[in-house]
């Protein structure tokens, strides 16, 4: 059965989506804070500096919520099997 990219509904609710949309959220919300950042700088802008600390702690959210739903994927899916290869090293 192949997902249809364009169907938002099977895509966003499909069992392993979570967890792969909620990393990227978070590194976007980072890469965005960073940006702001250095726009704040930059231009002195005290607004551009909220701009940056707030998508900074909804990157710390996402983040949690990325870890949480990884972990749940690992023992859902893979049935709490132990990594091969580079993460058997840590």
């Amino acid at each position: 059965m192949t997902v249809n990219p364009f169907d938002l509904k099977s895509a966003l609710l499909a069992k392993h989506a979570q967890h792969v949309v909620l990393v990227h959220f978070s590194i976007a919300l980072f890469i965005s804070s960073f940006v702001f950042d250095l726009l704040a700088i930059r231009t002195g802008s005290r607004s551009l500096a909220k701009a940056a600390y707030y998508n900074l702690i909804g990157a710390a959210i996402t983040a949690l919520a990325a870890v949480s739903t990884g972990v749940l994927a690992w023992q859902l899916q893979l049935e709490g099997e132990s990594f091969r290869g580079i993460c058997a090293y840590i």
